[in-house]
């Protein structure tokens, strides 16, 4: 399986953004808005420069109880991994689970395509199992 396999699964395709000027409480309210936990951050809304995750905010909090007073470029990470539509979901998740991180962004062309966490992964992968549960259970049942 492709990971653009995954992004044309998803209900939505669109991919949160935020400029890395903006401020980490606008951050807050677009984590909550959309019910996420990251957001890519971008000036032009195609262009990675970074990510921005809830973990992100919470670290910094734990050592700069202003955080929510900066910026998101002063918390964004800036080396981010990134996958592309045409890589296999199996080694884009071993990298998730070896790196420890949650959210992927698809880039194509140089530009943003989507976004692949966690949820998703794991979403597809009890979805094929089910498929395989209920092949196996038919072919038991076969008379």
């Amino acid at each position: 399986m492709r990971i653009g396999e995954i992004l044309e699964a998803k209900s939505t395709r669109d991919v949160v953004t935020i400029r890395p000027d903006a401020g980490v409480r606008e951050l807050l309210a677009l984590l909550a808005e959309h019910n996420i936990g990251a957001v890519v951050v971008t000036s032009d809304g195609t262009t990675l420069e970074g990510i921005v995750s809830e973990r992100d905010v919470v670290r910094r909090l734990h050592s700069d109880g202003t955080v929510v007073d900066n910026t998101v470029a002063a918390i964004m990470t800036t080396a981010v991994e990134t996958c592309g539509p045409d890589d296999d979901l199996d080694e884009v998740m071993a990298t998730m689970t070896a790196r420890r991180f949650r959210h992927v962004p698809v880039v194509a062309d140089g530009t943003v395509a989507g976004i692949v966490s966690i949820g998703d992964v794991v979403k597809h992968k009890i979805g094929q199992l089910q498929f395989e549960r209920d092949q196996l259970d038919s072919y038991v049942h076969q008379g």
